[in-house]
């Protein structure tokens, strides 16, 4: 059976920490004279994300080297999310987005309610983005979401349970450590790709 990206976690075992870290392409030019500062935001968003799962006997290991290992460095892809949003603080049932590639301010139709801090999926598979809702809304309106679209879509299903947007390692090296009691310590780093 061939490898197809992006890959799915193993659930063999399940992520210790997660460190998910929002990254803005802005310049800060500071007057030496003056301090008064100029302020430059680029249309640059992207997620990246540093993970570890618990220290675990091989059996356990496996899966996560094997997938690891199959990402033949930054090569493939695989799909990630935050744990601890498989559900969201919001009510929502179903839903639907409406915006164009660069904006962060998109047109929702949902039944229940997404709060700020929950994360949306638009797209799957290779096209899965991630997005973190940041203001409160209840049924339908304008919606404030980070990062901006980078496609446009038209009724577009939002997923809200285990979103997850696509990732890559940081590096082309994959490592794992093994101790004296055969217990191995996996942590990586990646991006989102874009």
């Amino acid at each position: 059976m061939a490898i197809s990206y992006p890959l799915s976690l193993p659930t063999s075992i399940g992520i210790a920490q997660i460190e998910i870290t929002a990254v803005n392409a802005v310049a800060l030019s500071t007057s030496p004279f003056t301090f008064k500062q100029q302020v430059f935001t680029y249309s640059g968003q992207m997620w990246t994300a540093s993970v570890t799962i618990p220290p675990v006997h091989r059996y356990l290991s496996a899966d996560w080297k094997a997938m690891l290992t199959a990402l033949r460095g930054q090569t493939g892809t695989f799909l990630l999310g935050d744990p601890d949003y498989a559900t969201p603080r919001g009510t929502i049932s179903s839903g639907t987005l409406t915006g164009t590639v660069g904006s962060s301010t998109v047109s929702v139709t949902l039944t229940g309610t997404l709060l700020a801090g929950d994360y949306i999926q638009v797209g799957s598979g290779a096209s899965a983005k991630l997005h973190q809702v940041l203001v409160n809304i209840s049924g339908s309106g304008s919606l404030e979401i980070w990062p901006a679209l980078r496609a446009t879509y038209t009724s577009t299903p939002i997923v809200f349970n285990s979103p997850s947007g696509v990732f890559r390692l940081s590096s082309n090296q994959t490592s794992w450590s093994i101790n004296e009691n055969s217990v191995y310590g996996i942590s990586f780093d990646c991006v989102e790709a874009l």
